[in-house]
């Protein structure tokens, strides 16, 4: 992650995902009290990450529900956060969010905020970060308040807390110059996508089977479909509803015997969008300091399109005019934000046309908007024609999502995954065993139990679950776990291979060599990030030599104090084995810089030409008013992931700086949001991450200086192997 204002890009990013959470304004104030709710699940407002925020009916402001958002270190993410939009057809000077906050040991901010869209691009942000709000408070009114930007479009709200702690909020206002927004006057809405509604209840595309010249047929398709999205001047400037559009030549498609029908059907669908001006002037070709360039050459392959359709494409290319509307730059970041992706909450499965749509959708995002496209590792018309019969044919919303989920993991984005329906992938249950497990050898292990008197012991190996052996499940699951690296996939499937039906289930473990049967109860538990950190304070001096500091409860705050303890120590031990609380590579980097230090390139995409991303220098640490001299050993491994090994990538550009542990998750770089049919929600890294001599990290993560793993042994010893290695490395230095 690249901006200080993180919790801001945040917001950026996830807000394409909501197109679920709009209402209107005339029944808005009841959800904005709360009581409209029935149960702990919140309802009305998109929550984000799953886990953390939920309604409360024994807290409140008034009435009998409030929203609480609760944080530990473990959560997922740096923030949680509530959402909702409404169109903005209001007319006014001043939009104003009003609302009761209450805290509980907030170790970060805590507030409401304001966002304006125009084209899915932010023109107005507001939050309270300003304020620090934070630590434990009584219930208490905030507000803030916005200019109403004449060219909005979408109206984003709603209240977050990062760090950890709880925020209780209640009784929320939402106000048009002092006045509730049901009444405000009313006013046109600039344009988004047109009107058309012909398959707003059903693409009308059902399929039982598909033959071999189908699903040839349909891969070019998919192709055209998504070239068309980019490029051709008609959907380019939103004058079409694409989605609807491909519902449209779907079935010319489908009925076509042979490869010819079908590129004559595409060539007589192009022709209806209407003329291509000439450019002048043209788009300049992608040059200059790329990292990949557009994956086209299929459109110059007369064979499988055949010489019209070819040169057509190949004028629409050239014509391009560099515009775009289905996506645009986050500001400040550069990463893609997919703007008017809708979710078609309403789709009744099976819907064949749909669930084409969002295979369509996603596989064009990644060869277009992907900077790891590459990296992934996958002939990508290969993964498109595996995939059309599974998604096309999935027969009910289950088989649906199993199917994207497997379809995402081609990706190897640790980022990726379908976030909206984990609770479907497998294994399935609401429980799991109470136990903490990691990977050692290929072998799922104890790591730490969550009883006191559990029948587990720390450093237990499992064999096998109600009579079937763990190997045998990892090898049905592992297709369904997007991850970068083998190291991530493992920490997943760590966290979920014990979920199943509440209640018994017989375990087998090797312990100390020996079989041991173990009757367990999976129970129901918050499913927490894990972190191999050490338990207890943030920061402590191990030895009057060492000093350790762990970044799963950060606060830059804290840090002079904690560098003023360590001034005397002969290295610090950085503990990144987990999420960091706060963003640290510069508040922390500060303290180690000697001069202006880069540490980071990222490659971004090109609007203009699609499927192009080009490098650009990322920032420096600069040196702060206090130094710290000593030897610094920065702790990683599977559980540092995005900001953590971001973290990771700044400190080790430090002098006397050295990465100990093992592989991390491979997977940096801010991320971009993807909306699918059914509401559901993925993401891809929007950013390429490289070293400033453009050494890669996706994928490969931050490779360690010295290598160092837990053993078994060590584990059931109740040792830290990574944490005596560094400390060895420490005193031992010269």
């Amino acid at each position: 992650m690249k901006i200080g204002i993180l919790t801001a890009f945040f917001l950026v990013a996830f807000i394409p995902v909501l197109a679920q959470t709009t209402g209107s304004r005339a029944n808005l104030q009841q959800s904005l009290g709360f009581e409209d709710q029935t149960g702990p699940a919140l309802t009305g407002w998109h929550a984000y990450p799953p886990g953390t925020v939920s309604a409360d009916n024994s807290v409140s402001h008034t009435g009998r529900w409030s929203v609480r958002l609760q944080r530990d270190a473990r959560s997922a993410g740096t923030f949680s956060v509530i959402t909702r939009s409404l169109p903005v057809d209001f007319q006014g000077s001043t939009v104003e969010l009003r609302g009761h906050l209450r805290l509980q040991d907030v170790s970060g901010d805590a507030g409401l905020w304001l966002r304006q869209d125009v084209d899915g691009q932010v023109v107005a942000f507001k939050n309270m970060q300003a304020q620090q709000v934070n630590g434990t408070r009584d219930w208490a009114q905030y507000s803030i308040a916005l200019p109403i930007n004449p060219q909005a479009q979408q109206l984003y709200f709603g209240v977050l807390v990062s760090g950890t702690g709880t925020l209780w909020a209640d009784d929320l206002e939402l106000l048009v110059d002092g006045k509730p927004i049901a009444g405000a006057a009313s006013a046109s809405l600039r344009p988004g996508l047109p009107a058309d509604h012909e398959f707003d209840s059903s693409s009308r595309v059902a399929l039982n089977s598909l033959t071999p010249m189908q699903v040839s047929n349909l891969v070019t398709l998919a192709q055209v479909w998504g070239f068309l999205k980019y490029h051709h001047p008609s959907v380019t400037s939103g004058q079409r509803h694409w989605d609807y559009e491909l519902f449209r030549i779907l079935p010319a498609i489908l009925v076509a015997p042979d490869r010819a029908h079908a590129n004559d059907a595409l060539l007589n669908w192009i022709e209806k969008l209407g003329p291509v001006p000439s450019c002048s002037p043209c788009v300049a070709a992608p040059s200059g300091d790329l990292d990949i360039k557009p994956a086209l050459d299929w459109i110059h392959d007369r064979s499988m399109l055949g010489e019209h359709l070819s040169k057509r494409l190949e004028f629409i290319y050239a014509a391009r005019t560099g515009k775009q509307f289905y996506v645009s730059t986050a500001p400040g970041v550069g990463n893609p934000s997919f703007d008017h992706e809708l979710g078609y909450t309403q789709v009744a499965f099976p819907d064949s046309g749909y669930q084409l749509l969002a295979l369509f959708r996603w596989w064009n995002i990644l060869q277009y908007w992907a900077p790891d496209r590459d990296v992934a590792g996958q002939d990508w018309d290969a993964v498109l024609a595996e995939f059309i019969p599974k998604l096309a044919l999935a027969k009910d919303k289950a088989a649906y999502q199993l199917a994207l989920f497997e379809l995402i993991a081609k990706a190897n984005d640790t980022h990726a995954n379908l976030w909206s329906s984990l609770a479907a992938r497998p294994p399935v249950g609401d429980c799991a065993l109470p136990v903490m497990l990691r990977f050692v050898d290929d072998k799922p292990i104890v790591y730490r139990t969550d009883l006191a008197d559990s029948a587990f012991q720390p450093g237990d190996i499992l064999n096998s679950l109600d009579g079937v052996s763990i190997q045998s499940l990892i090898g049905k699951w592992t297709m369904y776990y997007a991850d970068s690296n083998d190291a991530a996939r493992q920490r997943d499937l760590a966290a979920n291979i014990t979920r199943g039906t509440c209640g018994v289930v017989s375990v087998e473990v090797t312990r100390s060599g020996h079989p041991v049967q173990i009757s367990a109860t999976r129970t129901q538990a918050k499913q927490n990030f894990a972190t191999h950190d050490q338990p207890g304070d943030t920061f402590r001096l191990l030895t009057p030599e060492v000093a350790y500091i762990k970044l799963s409860s950060i606060k830059a705050a804290d840090l002079p104090a904690y560098f003023d303890k360590a001034k005397n120590t002969k290295g610090m031990i950085v503990d990144i084995r987990n999420y960091p609380s706060e963003f640290m590579p510069f508040a922390m980097g500060a303290y180690f810089a000697t001069k202006p230090t880069p540490f980071v390139t990222f490659s971004f995409a090109d609007l203009a030409n699609p499927g192009a991303f080009y490098f650009g220098d990322g920032p420096l640490i600069a040196p702060g008013p206090v130094h710290y001299g000593g030897k610094v050993a920065i702790l990683v491994d599977e559980t540092s992931q995005s900001s953590a090994e971001y973290t990771a990538m700044a400190l080790r550009a430090m002098p006397n700086a050295v990465v100990v542990g093992s592989t991390t998750a491979g997977a940096d770089g801010n991320i971009s949001s993807i909306l699918l049919p059914a509401s559901l929600n993925t993401m891809i890294s929007g950013l390429g991450v490289f070293y400033p001599d453009r050494r890669p990290t996706q994928r490969i993560g931050i490779v360690p200086d010295v290598v160092a793993n837990p053993t078994v042994q060590g584990i059931a010893a109740g040792r830290d192997e990574v944490l005596e290695t560094a400390i060895h490395l420490i005193v031992n230095s010269k």
